[in-house]
């Protein structure tokens, strides 16, 4: 029904989730010619998990939004992104009678006592949050812009430094964004995270 209200101009659909990418390039996303063994070239360290919160907020053939951290995300950090939602939300209520919808999955920090209490500002403002059944994410598009920008932007790399696996998952984000059609923007979080 939330497609199909999206479909018609009645709200606004976004779908949520984070992402996480290493250093070292999972085998499973890499290619290799036929008759030869699958191999990658291994760098020296492994380094830390990037997160990317792509809380990735995806509007199909709208806008990408995400953010980057080493580590992973805290309550704070989606709180924020949340926030600039509900006031691109509210704006869009009051011009259009919109309101923003953003489908996700039940997350800890989704669900966390912190995020609870700000649900009711956020409907305020006319942002509300749409919680897929438990162990469903296949029933979330953006699952699909995770496992393309891996398979095919990222396959079979392996990188030194988390700022250069930085800069190629944002440079993958906007190869895909051009193939599709759609924007993307950078969300920027507290990276002491």
């Amino acid at each position: 029904m939330l497609e199909l209200a999206a479909a018609n101009g009645e709200i606004d659909l976004l779908y949520g989730d984070e992402s996480g990418c290493c250093l070292w390039s999972d085998v499973g996303y890499s290619y290799y010619f036929r008759g030869e063994q699958k191999r990658q070239e291994q760098t020296r360290k492994r380094g830390k998990r990037l997160s990317i919160c792509i809380l990735g907020l995806w509007q199909p053939l709208v806008n990408f939004v995400y953010a980057l951290v080493l580590g992973g995300f805290t309550s704070e950090d989606y709180i924020a992104i949340m926030d600039a939602q509900a006031q691109e939300a509210a704006q869009v209520l009051e011009s259009t009678g919109r309101i923003r919808v953003i489908v996700q999955d039940n997350g800890s920090i989704h669900k966390s006592k912190v995020v609870q209490a700000k649900w009711p500002e956020w409907e305020a403002q006319g942002l509300y949050l749409f919680f897929l059944p438990p162990y469903c994410s296949e029933m979330n598009p953006i699952e699909g812009e995770w496992r393309q920008l891996k398979r095919d932007e990222l396959a079979g790399q392996m990188f030194e430094l988390e700022t250069e696996l930085a800069y190629h998952v944002v440079l993958g984000l906007e190869a895909r964004a051009q193939k599709q059609g759609h924007s993307t923007q950078y969300f920027h979080v507290n990276l002491a995270s």
